[in-house]
């Protein structure tokens, strides 16, 4: 699935020390300027989901369903229906879960062209509680028939994530934003982003190391670590998690010693899973591990400091690397 970039000239400088949801919101005001066809729909939470200054430049396309999720999501089939481009704002564990029948049935089953975009993803909202952590999302997503999923992992690669899934993508799609500010994996805007087609960002021999979202530069950061001590590690940007790039998957089993996927989600049906099937589907035998949530609840607390305590940590990647070459 190739996505051509838009005509917009971005530049890598204007997303500095930009949180995914702010670089999103940025965008998101431009491109209300852009096309008189695209519409926005939240549930309380412009603010929170960055989208008051599509508001400021278009207030008549902006439309508040207070706490009605439900009816939102399926309000944006029916704007889609009469040929609107609906962008839903929302947080994740509520365009997920609590709106999970009118994403089946109204938005996938219908394969109606409407932006589902989730900030406060993963355990973004980690002082919630399991109530507010928002990590099943890509699980219940990639279930759905017709969905893709795009989960950016820096500034410069959300804002033109951003562009592509709004104005060329069509159909159902969820787009998973990061609430905090990560390094730029990029020197520029010019990285060949595409909707599909995984980013290698690093070449390596011994592992490869699969990973979305925000957990893409800890994956980097444990390959920096790991060469220092002699081992040479890939490591992949698995920016659109469905569908998936089956292509680099295969490349990485038949090159490496091992794979270890790495997310912010349950690691039941999550991108580990994904690449699992990828893998043995295709008799690649090769070592896979998966480095996310273990089927838990988690607890409540700083987001960096879950991480660390349920392993989506650099010494838990370091470890589990190291047991595959063992």
């Amino acid at each position: 699935m190739r996505k051509k970039m838009t005509e917009k000239k971005i530049s890598i400088k204007d997303y500095i020390n930009m949180a995914g949801r702010d670089v999103f919101g940025k965008v998101l005001g431009e491109i209300a300027q852009e096309n008189e066809k695209v519409v926005v729909l939240s549930a309380d939470s412009l603010a929170s989901s960055r989208g008051l200054d599509f508001q400021k430049n278009a207030p008549d396309r902006v439309f508040n369903f207070g706490i009605a999720e439900s009816n939102m999501v399926s309000s944006a089939a029916g704007l889609a229906i009469i040929g609107e481009i609906p962008v839903v704002i929302d947080f994740g564990f509520l365009l997920a879960v609590h709106c999970a029948e009118q994403v089946k049935v109204d938005i996938c089953y219908a394969n109606k062209n409407v932006k589902l975009v989730a900030s406060a993803t993963g355990l973004a909202m980690g002082s919630g509680g399991p109530t507010h952590h928002c990590t099943e999302d890509i699980s219940i997503m990639r279930s759905f028939p017709n969905m893709t999923i795009v989960s950016p992992a820096s500034a410069i690669e959300t804002a033109i994530a951003t562009r592509l899934c709004i104005l060329e993508h069509k159909g159902p799609l969820y787009l998973r934003l990061a609430r905090n500010v990560s390094p730029e994996l990029y020197k520029s805007a010019d990285f060949g982003f595409e909707i599909g087609k995984a980013i290698t960002l690093k070449e390596g021999k011994d592992i490869a190391l699969i990973a979305t979202g925000e957990p893409v530069y800890l994956a980097v950061q444990v390959a920096e670590a790991l060469k220092k001590e002699g081992i040479d590690v890939r490591v992949i940007n698995m920016h659109t998690v469905k569908p998936i790039d089956k292509e680099v998957i295969l490349k990485a089993a038949r090159e490496t010693k091992g794979i270890v996927t790495i997310e912010e989600n349950n690691i039941l049906g999550g991108l580990g899973d994904e690449v699992c099937s990828v893998v043995c589907e295709n008799d690649a035998f090769c070592k896979v591990r998966k480095i996310g949530i273990k089927d838990k609840y988690c607890k409540i607390g700083p987001t960096k400091e879950l991480w660390e305590y349920y392993g989506i940590s650099e010494t838990a990647i370091k470890n589990t690397v190291k047991s595959i070459l063992k």
